[in-house]
């Protein structure tokens, strides 16, 4: 749409240049100021509009002073700018390997804590640093390799793809280094505390009782005294590892913690914790799609997340995340490989199958690829994991 053209309430969802050397501090915003508006004249002539997320606002003049509570997207203070340094495919390689490390370490740990033992903070640092390093270079690698892994929802293997999302995001959010690999310890470590539940109750089908769910909920207290009672760690983990089961209107967990009291990374922990728990498959129900995951954050923000966040972790995963099935105009089907910075409604894709659905030997990489709709997994004869995983 023409800048000219613009009403207030409209999201703006790409330029027509990169985001990168323009005065938005983030990427995609509900248009509902004039010095908005003033920007997007200067720097541009169009820009993409999706009205699904439009939303009713006054005009600035009339909205002075019921302006709803600040983001805290507005508490970082500092912010780094991070350039792709390695193609996708040249990454998956020292990607995969990180990743490996990773749940090895993970698996360690975990038997040592079922034996009583004292969590290793020097190893865990190590794997994180691994992961952190590959996500600078280029996030896709290590984003695709946890969408494709199969992961067991009430296993903590899924602390892998928790804290991969985390650094991916922090990254996006253009976080400074060190904030990245708290976040990625985060990730990996929140939910150390379930080592102190029944397994039984963990693999549960079905709704449980009043009692199990308040034990369940349990996991977040344990976790806290395991983290407080592990030494090399960064002084803020036990702190930080309560908070990704509170909500934004206070409906959360342990201590039902509001809005800003739930801080930056508690706010990040929560919707990460969230989107990976709804895309994997669950005893007690199926996986949702993450197109469809994120609809479904969109919908619940300034409810249970700050939207703020909420519109920012949506551009950072990308309308057709890496990893998601995609059938394109043309009639092909492929997997997302890479996010577009500059042009996110138009990814890279791995294009496995054509328009017959035949197989394409080899498979072709279609970078700006027009994708028509995504597909749910085994909805087609392919399995993308097969492309990248290994052996």
């Amino acid at each position: 749409m023409p800048v000219d053209k613009l009403e207030f309430g409209m999201y703006v969802a790409e330029l027509d240049r990169p985001w990168e050397g323009t005065p938005f501090m983030f990427q995609g915003f509900v248009l509902s100021t004039r010095t908005q508006l003033d920007a997007l004249k200067k720097f541009c002539k169009k820009v993409y509009i999706d009205p699904e997320k439009a939303e009713a606002v006054e005009e600035p003049a009339a909205a002075a002073g019921k302006a709803k509570p600040p983001s805290v997207l507005t508490t970082i203070k500092e912010k780094v700018t991070y350039v792709e340094k390695a193609p996708v495919v040249t990454e998956m390689p020292a990607a995969r390997a990180a990743t490996q490390k990773t749940a090895t370490v993970l698996k360690d740990i975990f038997t040592s804590l079922q034996a009583g033992k004292a969590l290793d903070a020097p190893r865990v640092k190590e794997a994180v640093t691994s992961m952190t390093d590959s996500v600078v270079r280029n996030p896709d690698a290590m984003m695709l390799l946890s969408r494709l892994k199969e992961q067991s929802a009430h296993s903590l293997d899924r602390a892998l793809g928790v804290s991969i999302y985390m650094i991916t995001f922090g990254r996006f959010l253009s976080l400074p280094r060190e904030q990245l690999d708290l976040l990625g310890m985060l990730g990996l470590l929140q939910d150390v505390g379930k080592m102190k539940l029944p397994a039984e109750l963990l693999a549960r089908e079905g709704s449980l009782t009043t009692e199990e769910m308040d034990t369940c909920k349990g996991h977040v207290v344990h976790s806290v005294a395991i983290l407080k009672d592990t030494t090399g760690i960064p002084p803020e983990l036990p702190g930080l590892s309560a908070l990704h089961h509170e909500r934004y209107d206070g409906s959360g967990y342990p201590h039902g913690l509001r809005a800003s009291q739930i801080g930056l990374f508690g706010g990040i922990a929560a919707l990460v914790d969230c989107f990976d728990a709804i895309t994997q498959r669950r005893p007690y129900g199926v996986a949702v799609a993450p197109s469809n995951a994120l609809d479904m954050l969109y919908k619940s923000r300034d409810v249970h997340f700050d939207g703020g966040l909420v519109e920012q972790f949506i551009q950072c995963i990308g309308i057709y995340p890496v990893g998601a099935l995609v059938e394109l105009y043309t009639g092909e089907i492929g997997i997302v490989i890479a996010q577009n910075p500059s042009m996110r409604l138009m990814p890279r894709v791995l294009a496995a199958l054509d328009s017959a659905k035949r197989p394409i030997k080899p498979p072709q990489v279609i970078d700006r690829a027009k994708i028509k709709r995504t597909l749910e997994r085994g909805s087609v004869p392919i399995d993308p994991s097969e492309f990248f995983l290994g052996k």
